[in-house]
């Protein structure tokens, strides 16, 4: 039998310690996500073997709900643990026993566990196939059976799949597909040789027509603002406010100041593109883009998206991460042309074994779930 684990919090400085002994874990799994939500009330978490060393930790944010004396408790992209132990109960029991202690009605947590990954070729052949009307329709180019196993035995111990849902308020949810590109072991000629025919033709048209890709700072997040809720009406979601983002950025670059980068692409004195990139360990992702619908033939994304490849491969970066994607492949989805320019970056389209929910109070939780359905 496996030794029991204790559970406890931790200070900030023993979980940042603790996330900076691994390659990496997701940016919001970390003490400075908590100061970006407000709403929510965040804690660090640490896992404690029997000599006293954390073996794992995790933030949880908690959020009361409205006229009732509980709160939902949400690890996104978490907790950093040991996911394949074969005796995962001694690391998820004293998690649920701790949060239903802080009156939590149910636990959502997001296992950074990748199932499938499909080449940048298979994902573009599911693409043109009629048959495939999502990715998971098209052949894996690899698949981890331990994933498999791992959802199955979080459905015997009472978890459940998270219904999909937006970001904001209670609907708080991580995408389950994305699209990486791989860096670790390649050079950056490499990696440019794998990018498309398109792309690298439309970086050397933004080089050609005077694009310039600079790094900004807080004082260029109004810019970048203004670019972002053009693209919010364009893309049809709903844009977060502008101190959403200066708060991100005030916590990430005050607990290391390459946790968030800015990125603007300048013509002609014109701002056409901005975006943000957060690095964590050898993880980089591109978190937030925003562009104009202004001068788009002389090609600003690209180039910007290459500047902050070429800064994540400098940073020592394993993957370049351009988070979330559509799983929907039908021609008729407005976000399947986002899908075809991540894809033409090369790299795969990776699935996670998403967030799953664990009600502590299962009449709470049906009444909760019932609120955000009428939402």
């Amino acid at each position: 039998m496996t030794a029991a684990l204790r559970l406890q919090p931790i200070s900030r400085a023993d979980h940042l310690a603790f996330a900076g002994s691994r390659p990496s874990v997701s940016h919001l799994q970390l003490p400075s996500w908590g100061d970006v939500k407000p709403d929510w009330r965040a804690e660090s978490l640490g896992w404690f073997d029997g000599e006293g060393r954390i073996v794992g930790a995790g933030l949880v944010l908690l959020r009361a709900v409205p006229r009732v004396r509980r709160c939902l408790a949400y690890l996104p992209e978490g907790p950093a643990i040991d996911w394949h132990d074969p005796d995962l109960a001694r690391w998820l029991d004293p998690m649920l026993a701790y949060l239903k202690g802080r009156g939590a009605f149910a636990v959502k947590m997001g296992p950074p566990v990748v199932v499938r990954r499909w080449s940048a070729e298979a994902v573009k052949e599911a693409i043109a196939d009629p048959a495939a009307r999502r990715l998971g329709d098209a052949e894996p180019t690899s698949y981890d059976s331990r994933a498999a196993d791992l959802a199955e035995r979080l459905r015997r111990t009472g978890w459940r799949p998270a219904a999909a849902g937006g970001e904001e308020g209670f609907a708080a949810g991580q995408p389950r597909y994305v699209f990486q590109v791989p860096f670790a072991g390649r050079s950056l000629d490499d990696i440019q040789r794998g990018l498309n025919q398109q792309w690298r033709r439309n970086v050397k048209k933004a080089e050609k027509a005077g694009v310039k890709v600079v790094r900004g700072g807080y004082e260029d997040l109004p810019a970048f603002y203004g670019l972002y809720t053009e693209t919010a009406e364009r893309d049809r979601f709903v844009a977060r406010p502008l101190s959403y983002f200066q708060r991100m950025w005030t916590a990430l670059t005050a607990e290391h100041p390459d946790r968030m980068r800015l990125y603007l692409a300048h013509h002609d004195g014109d701002v056409l593109a901005a975006a943000t990139m957060l690095t964590v360990g050898d993880h980089s992702w591109y978190s937030y883009g925003a562009s104009t619908g202004r001068r788009r033939e002389v090609q600003p994304n690209n180039a910007m998206q290459w500047r902050m490849m070429c800064d994540a491969h400098g940073l020592g970066a394993a993957v370049y991460d351009f988070r979330g994607i559509t799983d929907t492949l039908e021609e008729s989805n407005h976000l399947l042309g986002l899908l075809r320019f991540k894809v033409g970056a090369g790299g795969e389209a990776v699935e996670y074994v998403g967030e799953w929910d664990f009600p502590l109070n299962r009449l709470l939780h049906k009444a909760f779930d019932l609120y955000l359905a009428r939402r």
